[in-house]
């Protein structure tokens, strides 16, 4: 048998329908419609940041919004929504802790004693503590739930494509002259694992002038519109680099950000 590409649909061997992995089943308590991923091909470009707005709009627009936290070693998504006590469980189940704004939230930083405590775990062990989020949590009723993926496409990734509903993915890219080639690592991802690509947001993308209002491109001139054409995706929107969000994620109040930054968001919300 030649070595397998995860392109099914020129295989024959159909061992996908033999062996492949199930979608894994949610906790009976959990009734979720929508699961969307939120991914990019490295670290350190907002994808917390972008999966925490998604989940404030769509909070703000009368839906029940969820966070899984798949990144397991850098989890931040409890710091930025301003949760700090544990998760409560029971012998069978986990239960996520809520946000002021009332998003249900699952992170490894709400299980640990101290949100500094390391997670030196290898990667079967992490995406399998990932995939308990899903089956042993009583998430209860949920419209969206927005996965905060760790960067790249190793085993985290394949498990969450692999064993989630996943109806789609965002992708969180920044300015710089590499953001094609990580790009097209998180698309060809998705394309072979036959998931759809709902936009791309652009995060970091300016600096305004607090004096004429002027845009500073800090990492040079953006891509985004072209890479977006070329791979006939939707630009979901452009966050600029500003004090006042980096201070609310520090103070753990990002559901007090009040403009828009992800004005195509209701594209996503509306399918």
């Amino acid at each position: 048998m030649s070595e397998c590409t995860h392109d099914c649909s020129s295989c024959s061997q159909k061992c996908g329908e033999a062996h492949g992995p199930e979608i894994a089943r949610p906790h009976e308590g959990s009734h979720i419609k929508k699961v969307i991923a939120v991914v990019s091909g490295k670290g350190g470009v907002g994808k917390s940041l972008v999966t925490s707005l998604m989940a404030v709009n769509a909070q703000r627009r009368g839906f029940k919004a969820a966070v899984l936290d798949a990144d397991i070693t850098g989890p931040s998504i409890p710091k930025v929504f301003g949760i700090n006590g544990r998760a409560q469980a029971t012998e069978n189940a986990l239960f996520p802790c809520k946000s002021k704004g009332g998003v249900s939230v699952m992170s490894l930083n709400l299980l640990t004693d101290n949100e500094t405590d390391p997670v030196i775990w290898r990667g079967p062990v992490i995406a399998g503590a990932v995939t308990q989020f899903w089956t042993d949590v009583i998430w209860g009723d949920v419209d969206y739930m927005f996965v905060d993926m760790p960067p790249g496409t190793g085993d985290v990734p394949l498990t969450v494509f692999q064993q989630l509903p996943i109806e789609g993915i965002i992708v969180v890219t920044s300015p710089q002259e590499l953001v094609s080639m990580i790009v097209a690592k998180a698309l060809n991802m998705a394309k072979l694992m036959r998931i759809p690509v709902l936009g791309i947001v652009e995060n970091m993308s300016y600096v305004k002038c607090p004096d004429c209002g002027k845009q500073i491109k800090v990492f040079g001139e953006s891509h985004i519109d072209e890479i977006a054409a070329e791979n006939g995706i939707e630009v979901l929107g452009k966050i600029p680099m500003i004090p006042e969000i980096a201070a609310l994620c520090d103070a753990g109040n990002i559901e007090d950000v009040a403009q828009e930054y992800i004005p195509a968001a209701d594209s996503i919300f509306e399918e």
